[in-house]
């Protein structure tokens, strides 16, 4: 089965051709960082009106590329939940039109369950149950992936999202937008030990984080050096940042994932590619004796094949929609039907 899967829930533009929900035909992707680097972030309105610009030509492109004819593909898949509403009518919009005019099946696919999905196209092998970190600029959580379409969300971040910590303190370290690889390589050199920075811990839910603190911690950091006229440690500051976000998400992914009894841990979303992330997930996974599975860095950020991914399994529990279908700013992923 051949699914058409656009993305648009933020600044990028995706749009992929995705078979059986784990081969990728396509996969064309726009993206707007360059233009949102000059605002410090993504400003909604200039994202909405990109994705009108160019989501017409990104969908002849995914065509192109696949060597199909619309006609070829038996669904349209969509991201609906959760992201920038502008943004996301704009896929809304785009994905229902196509849908008539070829008279193919719709499919909403929540966006986070997309990310989750990428790691179908990366190991083929990988099925549910497993547990999965979802870690983005605007969301962090542990999912039970208990089938593909069935998950439950066992801890989440009570305010920012890790990767929006790391955008706002790659801003303070005068590093830009987006902040995440660019913290991660300056890091590299630094002392993670140097800078003494807060972990959070929320009594009565063990498995839940908080990166607010952190966050206004680095910031003031860097604030008082400047009013004192002293000189920071750049590298040290990023390195102990990203310290303490594998502090706080590494051991509460294991804990996570032997909680829920799962022999399997993924992970999904942009904060992914950190390569402290990662090489701290790596050696706690295998001292527990836990399967990891990181997807490649081209699929760890938004990306329509992901899409694809989830809209194969969505389709095969019937869950399609009409005409009607609108898009939702906000929506848990384990949200029940």
């Amino acid at each position: 089965m051949k699914i058409l899967a656009i993305e648009s829930s933020c600044d990028e533009t995706a749009v992929a051709i995705v078979e059986d929900g784990r081969k990728v035909l396509s996969n064309a992707v726009f993206s707007q960082a360059d233009m949102h680097a000059l605002y410090g972030g993504v400003v909604p309105e200039i994202a909405s009106r990109k994705h009108i610009e160019c989501i017409s030509a990104l969908t002849e492109k995914a065509f192109a590329d696949a060597g199909l004819e619309k006609t070829d593909v038996d669904a349209i898949a969509v991201t609906y939940a959760p992201g920038l509403i502008g943004a996301l009518l704009v896929g809304v919009g785009f994905a229902k039109s196509l849908a008539f005019a070829l008279d193919k099946p719709l499919i909403p696919v929540h966006h986070i369950r997309g990310h989750i999905a990428a790691n179908y196209i990366a190991f083929p092998e990988l099925e549910p149950p497993f547990m999965c970190l979802v870690a983005s600029g605007g969301h962090t959580l542990f999912v039970d992936v208990r089938d593909y379409t069935s998950f439950k969300i066992l801890g989440s971040t009570r305010d920012d999202a890790a990767g929006e910590a790391f955008d706002k303190c790659a801003r303070v370290l005068g590093l830009g937008y987006p902040g995440g690889a660019k913290i991660d390589e300056l890091a590299k050199t630094g002392d993670a030990m140097k800078y003494k920075l807060p972990r959070a811990h929320i009594d009565g839910a063990e498995l839940d984080m908080s990166f607010s603190g952190l966050k206004t911690a680095v910031i003031n950091l860097a604030h008082r050096a400047e009013q004192k006229g002293e000189e920071i440690d750049r590298e040290s500051l990023a390195a102990s940042f990203c310290e303490a976000v594998c502090d706080a998400v590494v051991p509460r992914a294991i804990a996570a994932t032997n909680i829920a009894g799962r022999k399997k841990l993924a992970v999904a979303g942009g904060v992914a590619a950190n390569s402290f992330l990662r090489k701290r997930l790596q050696k706690e996974a295998k001292s527990s004796g836990i399967e990891l599975f990181f997807p490649p860095l081209s699929l760890c950020g938004d990306n329509g094949a992901m899409i694809g991914a989830q809209a194969y399994f969505e389709y095969l529990q019937g869950n399609t929609a009409k005409t009607d279908l609108n898009a939702k700013a906000t929506l848990p992923v384990d949200f029940q039907r």
